[in-house]
């Protein structure tokens, strides 16, 4: 009956509830947000964009909400509003968050990392590559490439908010802003095949080569502090500082011109990897050797950068051992990679910018640097151009840089579902089941909960009852690619085994209580468990609170994450207990209520587990085995179940169990279950007669 009632709540608030997008703000509320000497001119079209005007009444850039440009939904189903100032040049003059509904920050984390965050963007230009991370190794900065500090145990939301900010950014790029917006790059061609040799390169021009002596080097540092800071080089005015040969080896006739079979092999296996990469070969037969001695592979070079048409161009190692071809000149190689997607257009003209450096002192020497420039474009014969440049989403980027963990999650979660559904009985009836349990738990909360942050919560649950009802994307949802991973499985477990697959092995928060259990009975304290009366009545308490909860989204969604503190996966799961101490007594309350009351925020509280308890309609087998003597005379299952599951008929309430498999044990033992020992008995006694 409570469910019926519970999906007749459901759908007739999603039938009288219409979804609203948020609207700009108004005029007299922008202008609170703008500090003097601006101040705020004319809207520019109906989606929130407006000029922004400097002190003497020119326009001076745009002011802009992302919501109402780029509504991308948060993981509370509500989207991430930044309020964005862009000068006419493309720079961010501030980045300001204005709402959001983010459980991590709303009671988790606090709002002030949040605001940091967005302080990061102030002075960045919008044709910057912009990446939310940190950089590998230790180089000096040369590169480009911009690293936005992300949010520890916030990722997802922060990479939601900033693609919210780089999508409404460039749509106002596109629209007021001409000539900044990506253009379409070329790509080496698959299908054209020519066959060169290195002195084909030369003779073409598709091999440039530079060369720079060190009297030109020191006259670039005449007049300066360094001046007189190169004695090998003044000693030898007309040898070479820099002997530079520059090859775009992206296509591969050029490549297999340059480089042994080898390598070029090598390279071709990183290109099916990373197809969008442009590799570049640098050789380098003189003084200035490339890299510093702190250069780190696989990270941006510290003396080398790029520009193509006024704008930056990241460049990276590529983390290749070159051997190059039997003709090609021998030195210092090196293969560094560009991003296509970011605008490097391989057939046009770009400059690579090598620093030459040079320091003045013993003690806390001083650094000079003067640029040496090598312009370099590749035959266009080489390549293509598609229509459209081809971005990588970010939902791919999310699951790149879990790829690891997601491995590590498949496997576990392969073992786990095979494990339970084609060795059931033969695992239950393991000497070593019990420990074999709690390891299998251990693993669930240290790395699916603690490391890998994937703690199931109902607040997912209720964003994409709100994103469902409001028609909105639920492509926030592939952000956090690990715990997606695990919706999957436990929704797969629901039609399996339904709730006790996820309550009973997935839930880091469960496994915690389990544990807490084991500890209180190791200590003998006294179990406290309610009367079968109070027991039914309890459980009841979880779909009221879902029901609330469901509510809740529809007539005060601002105060959904509020009412889902009703769950403590938060406090105790994802920030690890470093929270207001309100929040960490109530986590710790129903931690400490396990040792003596088994698993009693699960059995009775938990909203999540209501829903779950719902979807195991779902459920398309009864597969605990029973036999027509449970329950009639054999109440052993029953009196066994710490969960209460199993009914005086024998029958299972799987909306009530935990997976446990006890109940499963006690069935295929013949010195436990019931039924097994009499019919034994008789037939020994049959036997006996005879």
């Amino acid at each position: 009956m409570i469910y019926r009632l519970l999906f007749g709540l459901l759908l007739t608030l999603c039938l009288q509830t219409t979804a609203a997008q948020a609207g700009p703000m108004e005029r007299a509320e922008l202008e609170g947000y703008i500090v003097p000497p601006f101040s705020l001119g004319d809207p520019l079209n109906d989606n929130g964009v407006w000029s922004l005007l400097n002190s003497g009444g020119a326009e001076a850039g745009y002011v802009f909400e992302t919501e109402p440009l780029a509504p991308l939904p948060g993981f509370s189903g509500a989207a991430i509003n930044v309020l964005v100032m862009l000068d006419l040049d493309g720079r961010f003059m501030d980045a300001r968050l204005i709402n959001h509904n983010e459980p991590i920050f709303v009671s988790g984390l606090g709002e002030a990392p949040f605001h940091r965050f967005f302080e990061q963007y102030a002075g960045l230009s919008i044709s910057s590559s912009m990446v939310v991370g940190s950089p590998y190794g230790g180089g000096s900065g040369a590169s480009s490439l911009v690293y936005l500090d992300g949010v520890t145990k916030a990722t997802a939301s922060v990479r939601i908010a900033h693609e919210s900010i780089m999508a409404a950014t460039l749509a106002v790029a596109r629209e007021k802003m001409q000539g900044l917006a990506a253009r379409s790059s070329a790509a080496p061609d698959p299908d054209y095949d020519e066959t060169l040799t290195w002195q084909d390169l030369v003779d073409q021009g598709i091999a440039t080569h530079h060369v720079v002596s060190n009297a030109e080097v020191d006259a670039q540092f005449a007049g300066t502090l360094w001046a007189d800071d190169d004695p090998d080089g003044r000693a030898d005015p007309d040898g070479a500082y820099l002997d530079l040969w520059l090859v775009d080896i992206g296509p591969p006739s050029i490549a297999r011109a340059a480089l042994s079979s080898d390598t070029f092999d090598e390279l071709q296996a990183f290109l099916r990897i990373s197809p969008e990469a442009e590799p570049i070969l640098l050789i380098e037969r003189a003084r200035h050797g490339l890299v510093s001695e702190d250069f780190v592979r696989n990270t941006s070079p510290d003396l080398i950068l790029a520009q193509q048409d006024g704008l930056p161009i990241a460049l990276r190692d590529a983390d290749i051992l070159v051997e190059l071809a039997a003709d090609v000149p021998d030195g210092t190689a090196l293969i560094l990679r560009t991003d296509r997607r970011l605008g490097f257009d391989p057939t046009s003209e770009w400059v690579l910018q090598l620093q030459a450096q040079r320091s003045h002192g013993m003690f806390q020497p001083e650094i000079g640097a003067v640029t040496l420039e090598v312009p370099h474009a590749t035959d266009a014969r080489f390549f293509h151009r598609p229509d459209e440049v081809s971005i990588t989403p970010p939902w791919l980027d999310a699951i790149r840089n879990r790829q690891g963990d997601l491995i590590v999650l498949g496997g576990f979660l392969t073992l786990l579902v095979g494990g339970l559904a084609l060795a059931q009985s033969p695992l239950a009836g393991l000497a070593a089941f019990t420990p074999l349990r709690l390891t299998v738990l251990a693993f669930v909360t240290g790395f699916i909960g603690w490391w890998g942050q994937g703690q199931l919560s109902i607040v997912t649950v209720l964003a994409s009852l709100r994103t469902l009802v409001e028609g909105a994307s639920f492509a926030y949802l592939l952000y956090d690619p690990f715990s997606l991973l695990v919706w999957g499985v436990a929704l797969v477990g629901l039609i399996l085994w339904g709730r006790g697959f996820f309550c009973g092995w997935l839930c880091p928060f469960g496994a915690l209580q389990e544990f807490m259990h084991h500890i209180g009975q190791a200590l003998r304290l006294p179990q406290v468990e309610p009367s079968a009366p109070w027991d039914r009545r309890l459980k009841r308490v979880k779909y009221v609170l879902l029901a609330g909860l469901v509510a809740t989204v529809f007539i005060a969604p601002d105060h959904v994450d509020t009412v889902a503190e009703v769950e403590p996966f938060k406090t105790a799961i994802t920030v690890f207990f470093v929270r207001d101490w309100y929040y960490v007594v109530y986590a710790a309350f129903w931690l400490g209520l396990a040792l003596v009351t088994f698993k009693g925020f699960c059995r009775y509280v938990c909203p999540l587990g209501a829903f779950m308890a719902l979807g195991g309609v779902l459920r398309g087998r009864d597969w605990i085995p029973r036999r027509v003597d449970c329950g009639s005379p054999c109440q052993l299952c029953k009196v066994r179940c710490k969960y209460g599951a199993i009914e005086r008929s024998g029958d299972v309430t799987y909306s009530e169990c935990f997976q446990c498999l006890d109940c499963v044990t006690i069935h295929d033992d013949p010195a436990q279950c019931v039924p097994l020992i009499l019919a034994r008995r008789q037939a020994e006694r049959r036997q006996a007669a005879e």
